[in-house]
Formats: C-alpha cells, structure tokens, sequence
C-alpha cells in the first residue's frame, strides 16, 4: 500500500505542473542579423548555428571533392615511402622443399637437383649498390607527392568559394524574404489608406484597385523569395550535412566584408601560396625524374645478395655424416643493358616530351593566375565601390516612398506614383544586398587564388 500512496502523491504534484508548462513562443519576424532554415524551410530556431568558418570546416568533412584529394595526397606518401624502402637493404625468408622422382642415382632423374628430396630454407638479404633508376623513381615519388598535396589544397581552396557562394547566398535568400515582408506590409498599409480616402470621397475606386495590385503582385514576391530561400537551404544543407534535412541557422556578416588589399600584395602573395602554382612546379620535378629513370634503365645495375640457412637433402642441422648443414653463400650480379631494339630510347623520348609539357603548362598556370588574379580583383574592387552607392540609393528611395504618400495623402501625387516607389525601394534594397554578395564571392575567388588574408 505505501508505494501506490507515494504513486498517487507524486501524480497530484506532476498533473498541475505539467498543466501550466509554458507553450513555446512562436517564431518571431525575420531578422538580418541571423538566418535560420528549417527542414521545412520556415524561419525557425535552428538546433545549430554556423558562422563562415564553421560551414567550412563542416564541408571539409562532406565534401567528395576534397576528401578524394586527401585520399590521393596520402596515396602519393605512401607511393613515397616504398619507394624509398625499394633503395634500402630487404631481408626476406625462404622456405622450399624439392621432391625428385629416383631412378638409382643420387641425385635422380633430375640431374641439377642434388638428391630426391631437397630442402631450402634461407634467410635472403638483397641490396641494390647501384641502381639509377630506384633512385630516381624515389626523387619522382617524392615530387609526385607534392603534386597530390597541392592539388589537395586546390580542392579545398576551391571548396571555400563554393561554400562561401552558398553561405551568402541562403543569407541573401533569407533577407530578399524578409525585404518581400516588408514590401508587402508597405502595400497593404498603402491599401489602407487608399480604401479609407476612397470611404471618404478623398480618392478614386482606381486607386484602391491599383493598390491591390500591388498587394497581390509583393504576395506573390514573398512566395517566390521563401521558395528561393528554401532552394538555398537544401543546396547549403547537401554540402555541410549527411542529412540535408538537418535544422541550422547561420550568422548574418554580410555587412562586414573584409577588407581588399592592395593589387601588389595580393600578386606577391599569390606567388608565395598559390596551390596552382606549386602542383605546376611539382609536376614538372617530377618529369625532370621521370627523365633520368628512363636514362638510368640504360645504365648497368649492381646488386648483392647474400643467403644463409640449410640447402640439403634432410630437413636438419646436420646430414647422416655428421657435417654441418648450415651455411652461407654470398653472389653479386651486374647488370648490363645491351639491345632493346629502341625501346629504352623510346622511353627516353617520350619521358622529355612529358616534360616540355609540363613546363609549358607551367608557364600558362602563371600567366593564367595573373590574369584570374587581375579579374577577380577588378570584380572585388568595382563591387566595392558600388556598396555605398547602392546603400545611397536605397535610402534615397525610402525616402522617396515616404515623401510619395505624403504627396498622395495631401492630394498632390497619384497612385502609379506610389507604386513605383515601392517597386523601386524593393529593387533598391535587393540591389543592395546583391552588391555585398558579389564583393565577398570575388574576394572568395582572390581567396582561392592566394591563400586566406
């Protein structure tokens, strides 16, 4: 009876509680300063919120791209390190056993066998003395390494422009959405006013139709821009997620940009970090060796070998006489190339055509990253510039709107007056944000190009 006593006791304390539980505040108003996507693409409180830089690192986990040049950059280190190991002494175990049918002799029907059953088991140490072309195949896998890490950088590199593409443009989507919610509580106030003039005999029925129209027309603007926002987040969630369904919010930084340096620090510090430039540089050591391999195949090769353990006819120590079983032999072989029919030279050939190769696509990477660098940089000082003309204009036209129903209340303006200023301020306020995602996309592209600044 005392447990269902306290039972009863702690469900009359739990019932009122959970009755007056506060309700959880509906989302509020679109705010600029954080975005919020939810799996149903309404503006709700995210479980996650992401600045740029953690978009960025989360890509980096999801991304194939890059996770592909990873893989090859540490396949290339391996490739490496056993091609160094191939220049480096081998110890290897041998183990064999011969059986030969007898015919009467010692050594039976076979005679380069030493007896019917024959017993090998060697430790074997091999060592090339002199071998151009391990030699230069180790200085190829090292210079081919550096190329798989460049190319790694590239790809992550270019993975930053293309989150940072993505980030601003749910940020953008988001503030278009909320400029539509604007616009069309501009329109709906100016409704009023002109349904109340017309009440009063102060106003045409035309007005109130055209102010409908434009009711109906930003309704329409508000639902594409959700529909916008909505794209943007599922194309954002597919790079940061496993589920791209998955609740994040991201931080609003749209108004603070970095700053551009100047042309001269940015070509110096392109030549210093350019991951293009360095797999360029890379490629061409690495056919420079790719070279001297293919000469060093017509040089001669030294190598040594030296075996110790039993090679008898009894799996022992010692054999029927009591001698020792257990022995050593040591041999040396030159190799001396003598006649390919042209094969070796062949290679020789194709080996320096690689290179020229190389060496012209390093020349286009150079004048190719000038001319990226020079374009990019154009674009970033140009959408610079216009930020403030075009914050300029859409506080002109808000003041303009203002000013226009002012004009239309006293009876000095007309209604195609009015909605051509909110056209105008809506096309100025889009404007606005569109400048400032153009200006961090090309200082995105100078990123990928030089490295962070």
């Amino acid at each position: 009876m005392r447990p269902l006593f306290l039972l009863i006791v702690a469900l009359a304390w739990a019932l009122p509680a959970a009755a007056q539980a506060p309700v959880p505040p509906s989302p509020g108003p679109f705010r600029p300063g954080s975005v919020t996507a939810s799996s149903e693409g309404a503006v709700t409180p995210g479980s996650l919120t992401l600045s740029l830089p953690d978009a960025i690192a989360r890509a980096r986990t999801y991304t194939q791209q890059v996770y592909s040049a990873e893989i090859a950059a540490r396949i290339a280190h391996e490739d490496s390190v056993q091609a160094k190991a191939a220049l480096l002494p081998s110890l290897n175990e041998f183990s064999q056993f011969i059986y030969t049918q007898p015919n009467g002799t010692p050594s039976g029907i076979f005679v380069s066998n030493d007896g019917p059953h024959v017993y090998n088991t060697w430790g074997v140490v091999h060592a090339d003395l002199y071998a151009p072309v391990k030699r230069a195949d180790y200085q190829r896998a090292l210079a081919t390494e550096a190329v798989a890490r460049a190319r790694s950088e590239i790809a992550a590199r270019g993975l930053i422009a293309v989150v940072v593409q993505n980030y601003y443009a749910l940020v953008v989507a988001r503030r278009k959405a909320g400029h539509a919610e604007q616009s069309l509580r501009e329109a709906s106030q100016f409704l009023d006013i002109t349904q109340k003039l017309e009440q009063g005999g102060e106003a045409a029925h035309a007005d109130v139709v055209k102010a409908q129209i434009q009711v109906e027309q930003r309704q329409r603007d508000l639902q594409d821009a959700q529909l916008a926002g909505e794209k943007a987040r599922l194309a954002f969630g597919v790079l940061l997620f496993a589920d791209y369904g998955q609740q994040f919010s991201v931080v609003d930084d749209l108004d603070k940009g970095p700053m551009l340096p100047p042309l001269n620090e940015i070509q110096a510090m392109a030549g210093k970090n350019s991951p293009d430039i360095r797999a360029a540089q890379a490629t061409v050591e690495a056919e420079t060796h790719e070279v001297a391999s293919t000469r060093g195949a017509m040089l001669p090769s030294l190598s040594a070998d030296y075996f110790y353990g039993i090679n008898s006819n009894q799996f022992a120590l010692y054999d029927r006489e009591h001698l020792n079983n257990l022995g050593s032999v040591a041999q040396a072989q030159l190799t001396i190339p003598v006649w390919t029919w042209g094969a070796a030279r062949s290679r020789v050939r194709q080996a320096q055509l690689r290179l020229d190769q190389a060496r012209k696509d390093l020349t286009f990477t150079q004048r190719q990253l000038l001319a990226s660098l020079n374009s990019f940089y154009l674009e970033a000082d140009s959408a610079a510039m216009q930020v403030a003309s075009l914050r300029h204009s859409m506080e002109l036209s808000a003041e303009s709107l203002r000013l226009t129903i002012l004009r239309y209340e006293a009876g000095e303006a007309v209604a195609l007056e009015v909605a051509d200023a909110q056209t105008t301020l809506a096309q100025a306020r889009n404007a606005y944000d569109d400048g400032l995602v153009r200006y961090r996309v090309a200082v995105a592209g100078l990123q990928t190009l030089t490295g962070a600044f």
